[in-house]
């Protein structure tokens, strides 16, 4: 079935017109098929083929042949509050049967779709494809003081769809900017309720990194005929992961649910199509070159290798735009050879006074404290030269947040005044000093 991209979109996986389409074994579709019929409770075609995400033609298929081997059988009775509807149940061979496949995997519902037909969505959607314009990367950062050349250097990075690692002294946007990307890109993915690879199946969708669109608050049955895809796919946003200090190499691996006998996708892979972010590099307990060491092959050779409890390895698509980002210099965290698969190394200094400034004046209108030119400059002569005229980001947020507060306790209307500004300083810093003990 040839389906075209929608203008503007990307190609959506076409919905399977029989059971061959399918591609999965025949046993292991007949055994997803009664075990939903049996935790779901549900009998009816329409009811059924919403279940298991599939087109209530093909899913008509599928009970004939399961009742063809007199495990269903029609109930001989109408469901008056399904479209007067034939009913079918499980048979007592057909209870049997689904205990027996409920003992060896607990998953049921959505039809998986099999790894090779994903690899082949995978590429119709390919982050790498998804070109950007300055234009949309100054739209969607339009709210932050960037450097004069940093979309020269950002703009191509992320058009590649390539890895890049952004570095430089904290709390100067990184992450601001990681997120900035992550809303330039735009567009809408289809990602998978579940894959399957050599009879086991893993679930990807997560409705906690994956936003879905076209179905919040619809009537179900009409999006199920206003659907021009593959039901066994969630249309979504471009997915982003972000990890922080928290990342550890196996949650790069798959995870495996040995109650339901199950696996989950991985991080890397839940963000197929979309952007993998990590924070804070050199903040884990694994170090920088270990986590770069996993990625190598991914970020090689666009693909990923993950393994099943039985030991098998297989392969998967890895199209993943990879952000690094760190306080460290990389020479400092990495040796040449992980730099080298990185293809983009941008650093993100710290603002100007100037910029220091707009920022200043940008984050005192949003929280609407009035400037005071005296209080800015006691704060640009007097506070400043302690610490070298080092700006960053953070500071103007952190300043007026610090004035807001201390305003609000002493019942003041918002203001800015020398004074506020060194109690506020005071709390941005640490002086160094010894502590008898």
């Amino acid at each position: 079935m040839n389906m075209q991209a929608p203008k503007g979109g990307v190609q959506p996986p076409p919905t399977p017109a029989t059971l061959q389409d399918i591609n999965l074994p025949p046993v292991m579709m007949r055994d997803i098929l009664l075990k939903t019929i049996f935790r779901k409770n549900v009998d009816t075609v329409t009811d059924i083929a919403a279940t298991i995400c599939l087109p209530t033609a093909v899913t008509q298929e599928l009970i004939d042949m399961a009742r063809g081997q007199q495990l269903l059988q029609a109930t001989g009775t109408l469901n008056a509050n399904s479209g007067n509807e034939m009913g079918y149940d499980l048979t007592d061979a057909g209870k049997s049967r689904a205990l027996d496949a409920l003992s060896q995997s607990e998953y049921f519902g959505a039809m998986p779709v099999p790894l090779s037909d994903y690899a082949v969505q995978v590429k119709r959607q390919s982050i790498r494809d998804n070109k950007i314009t300055r234009e949309q990367l100054q739209q969607a950062m339009g709210h932050l003081v960037l450097p004069k050349d940093l979309l020269d250097n950002l703009g191509p990075a992320v058009g590649a769809g390539r890895s890049i690692l952004m570095y430089g002294p904290p709390g100067n946007g990184k992450s601001s900017i990681s997120n900035g990307i992550r809303d330039a890109i735009g567009d809408h993915i289809y990602v998978p309720r579940a894959i399957e690879y050599s009879g086991q199946v893993i679930t990807v969708y997560d409705p906690i990194v994956h936003t879905a669109v076209d179905q919040g608050g619809d009537d179900p049955n009409a999006l199920r005929r206003r659907r021009t895809f593959d039901a066994r796919y969630v249309r979504c946003e471009r997915p982003t992961v972000v990890t922080g200090g928290e990342l550890t190499l196996d949650m790069l691996d798959l995870v495996y649910n040995p109650t339901a006998r199950t696996y989950q996708a991985p991080l890397q892979l839940k963000s197929t199509g979309g952007i993998f972010i990590v924070d804070d590099l050199g903040r884990q307990t694994e170090p920088p070159q270990n986590l770069v060491n996993r990625w190598i092959v991914p970020l090689e050779e666009s693909k990923d290798i993950l393994a099943l409890q039985s030991g098998e390895k297989f392969e998967v698509p890895f199209d993943t735009l990879a952000i690094f980002s760190t306080n460290f210099h990389p020479n400092e965290i990495f040796d040449q050879a992980a730099l080298r698969r990185i293809f983009y190394k941008i650093k993100i200094d710290g603002p100007c006074q100037e910029d220091f400034l707009k920022i200043f004046a940008l984050v005192a209108r949003k929280k609407k404290i009035p400037l005071d030119e005296k209080a800015l400059l006691h704060l640009l002569q007097n506070r400043y030269p302690e610490i070298g005229n080092v700006y960053a980001n953070y500071q103007p947020v952190f300043l007026i947040d610090q004035m807001i507060a201390i305003c609000e306790f002493e019942g003041i209307p918002y203001q800015m005044t020398p004074e506020l500004i060194d109690r506020a300083w005071g709390n941005m810093f640490v002086r160094d000093e010894t502590i008898v003990k």
